[in-house]
């Protein structure tokens, strides 16, 4: 009865602990703005038991995620036996369920599990203080987030250990026939232990049992209430916080209504008395309650893994931004302020931020929104919609945007390109070749299947200009319906909207909406992934509806259907490798269109070291391609120049006009210019068709 009542009130002390702990997050969390998720339910719950319960984001790494799959199974499978163990507590009995038929099995197959999670445990140990993997021991792992992560796995090493003492000291009791501890069989595990404690007295034997019961279970309500302090409480959010991840493309970035709202008096579409009478408190996010719920809630979920960061480009050549450190700082901030405001009320400033204070410029401006982070973290955290928002703030607010991507922005708000070019000669890159422009097509009283969206880099960029042209010579060999809007073309507006400028964006998109709209556009080609994402993803927020492919899926639906044969021996010789667009690849899901159409020229193909979902970037994403790129030890693209060399590739074939530039600078400098080129999918498909 006296052990009953202490395990009574020991429980009570705990829930009520734990209940206090996770109502103050609840609380944090709920400082962030409103988000309303409620779309796609039945894919939401296929990814939650995908990724939350099934693991599967954790087996792409098999040796950690085995590993990790195991403490995760096994710390589930063995608290089952916390049913019998709290059952024993409350009403006193001992080994209450042993009447079950194979009731040691059912324990051997418990400790199984537990074995599974020493050693899971003692491996991870041995990784991060042993083999010390780079990822653990960056700079924002400071001596907290170490000992943290310490202390659970030496926690549960105790935990499942506890659990074989007490079992083997049980089955040597129940050997010498003691009562109260009736015979339910051998267990498989911790048999092995039996002859140890076979020479120990009846009191010590007692003892090391009843130490082990109480050590487990007080063990497990302890570990219950360090969770909430700990970046562990993921086991708990993780289930929320993937059922609400974002199930859009990746490389989408949400629309800001009140922005909208302004342009769009701005440009004369609405009325101003349409604008409404609630005043915008702030454009952006300085602070974390200017950061959704949704992402407040990313913070608290983050496992400090740090797979983010061993995948982030900047990262890994030498830059200071780790995605990581996003998240924790983040996390850090949410709980200062989550105090604060508890304790002063809704007023609470400390004349901090996370904008500037937590975060620092130099890391905000070196992401190049590649998503290779959101691509690799194992709970589906976000990294890039908190720096986008603190961009937003930081362009919107403090005008604080990075002087030469300023320029390229007033470039596009003057001329609607990055560059000092006229809008009048955006279409002098055609001179000499059989381009309709929309305009002339309309008048003409036709409607082309097709709208080919040239792209900025297409109509000025002097490299770029020939894929184009090679592009079109490959519509017209395919005699497609198509046409140009030509001069009435102007920016997507990407590079404004990752720069932060979303007035600008909207402006940029708005414009082209109305262009597109009038001439009924149902169906565009593009080949810059950074439009194609654009066009396709986001100008639907503004009411820009159409079915937008690449043009590699257009090159892979005209060969897989006939009409495009590649003929000669062109390439017959060549070794390619193909380098994989942030925005076509990661972001849209595309890797198998530019493979299958180089598939079908003659030559040898070769994948670099990171291809495909774990391609690296170029570097010029994000804004990157118009601005000087943050202080490391080498530029991103040198990176990425120096993988696809290394497959002894004589092309590297690329799909996006950043990553030409970027792969084009790359080989100069590595002086390789004249022995591997590089090439558009387009350029090779054109020089290898037959006509």
């Amino acid at each position: 009865m006296i052990s009953s009542i202490i395990f009574l009130i020991v429980l009570a002390i705990t829930v009520f602990l734990f209940y206090r702990s996770v109502s103050i997050i609840i609380k944090n969390i709920k400082l962030g703005k409103p988000l309303d998720i409620k779309d796609q339910q039945s894919k939401r719950w296929k990814t939650m038991f995908l990724v939350a319960i099934g693991q599967s984001k954790m087996i792409k790494r098999p040796v950690a995620g085995i590993l990790h799959i195991m403490v995760y199974v096994g710390f589930i499978i063995v608290n089952i036996e916390m049913l019998e163990i709290m059952t024993d507590g409350i009403v006193g009995t001992h080994r209450v369920f042993a009447f079950l038929p194979f009731y040691n099995v059912i324990i051997s197959f418990f400790e199984i599990f537990a074995l599974a999670v020493i050693v899971a445990c003692l491996t991870f140990l041995f990784r991060r203080n042993g083999l010390r993997l780079s990822r653990f021991h960056k700079a924002e792992m400071t001596a907290w987030p170490k000992l943290d992560a310490n202390i659970i796995l030496i926690t549960e090493v105790l935990l499942m250990t506890a659990l074989f003492s007490m079992n083997a000291a049980d089955q040597v009791l129940q050997l010498k026939g003691i009562e109260h501890y009736s015979i339910t069989g051998p267990f498989l595990i911790s048999g092995f232990l039996v002859p140890l404690f076979s020479g120990f007295s009846v009191s010590t034997l007692e003892f090391i049992e009843g130490f082990g019961w109480w050590f487990h279970i007080v063990g497990v309500f302890a570990f219950l209430n360090y969770i909430p302090y700990s970046k562990h409480f993921h086991v708990f959010l993780v289930f929320p916080n993937v059922y609400f991840s974002k199930l859009k493309p990746a490389t989408y970035i949400s629309n800001m209504e009140a922005v909208t709202t302004e342009v769009k008096i701005a440009m004369g579409i609405i009325p101003e008395d349409e604008a409404g009478t609630e005043e915008v408190a702030r454009f952006g996010a300085k602070d974390v309650r200017d950061l959704t719920w949704k992402n407040l809630a990313d913070a608290y979920t983050c496992t400090e893994c740090g797979r983010c960061t061993d995948v982030c480009p900047a990262n890994i050549t030498g830059k200071k931004l780790s995605p990581r450190k996003i998240i924790m700082d983040t996390r850090d901030r949410l709980e200062i302020v989550g105090k604060g405001v508890a304790k002063e009320g809704a007023e609470f400033d400390d004349n901090k931020a996370l904008w500037g204070d937590f975060i620092s410029p130099e890391e905000l401006w070196a992401c190049t929104t590649c998503n290779a982070c959101t691509n690799e973290c194992p709970v589906n955290i976000d990294h890039v919609s908190i720096i986008m928002e603190l961009r937003r703030y930081s362009s919107l607010e403090e005008a604080s945007t990075p002087a030469t991507l300023n320029a390229a922005l007033t470039n596009i708000e003057n001329n609607g390109a990055p560059w000092q070019y006229a809008q009048d000669d955006r279409m002098l890159w055609a001179e000499g070749m059989d381009v309709p422009v929309m305009a002339d097509v309309i008048s003409a009283g036709n409607k082309p299947e097709y709208l080919f969206w040239v792209s900025s880099a297409g109509a000025f960029d002097d490299r770029y200009k020939k894929v184009v042209r090679s592009f079109v010579k490959i519509l017209n060999h395919l005699k497609t319906d198509f046409a140009v809007l030509g001069i009435e073309e102007s920016d997507s507006g990407d590079i404004a909207r990752r720069a932060g400028n979303e007035m600008l964006f909207q402006m940029q998109a708005l414009m082209n909406i109305e262009v597109l709209n009038g001439y009924e556009v149902k169906k565009i080609v593009c080949t810059d992934p950074h439009d194609f994402n654009t066009l396709k993803n986001e100008y639907s927020d503004l009411g820009g509806n159409f079915e937008v492919i690449h043009h590699t899926q257009f090159l892979q639906e005209q060969i897989a259907a006939g009409n495009l044969e590649i003929g000669g021996d062109v390439f017959k010789d060549s070794t390619i490798t193909y380098h994989d667009p942030c925005y076509l690849g990661r972001g849209n899901g595309e890797y198998d269109a530019p493979r299958d159409v180089l598939a079908a020229i003659p030559s040898v193909k070769v994948e670099m070291k990171n291809n495909k979902a774990f391609s690296l970037c170029c570097g010029a994403g994000g804004g990157q391609m118009f601005k000087e790129a943050e202080e490391g030890d080498k530029e991103i693209y040198m990176e990425r120049t120096e993988q696809a060399l290394k497959t002894g590739c004589n092309i590297v074939a690329t799909a996006c006009p950043f990553c030409m530039a970027m792969i084009s600078d790359g080989l100069k400098y590595k002086e390789k210019e004249d022995t591997v080129k590089n090439y558009d999918i387009a350029e090779l498909v054109a020089m290898s068709m037959k006509l």
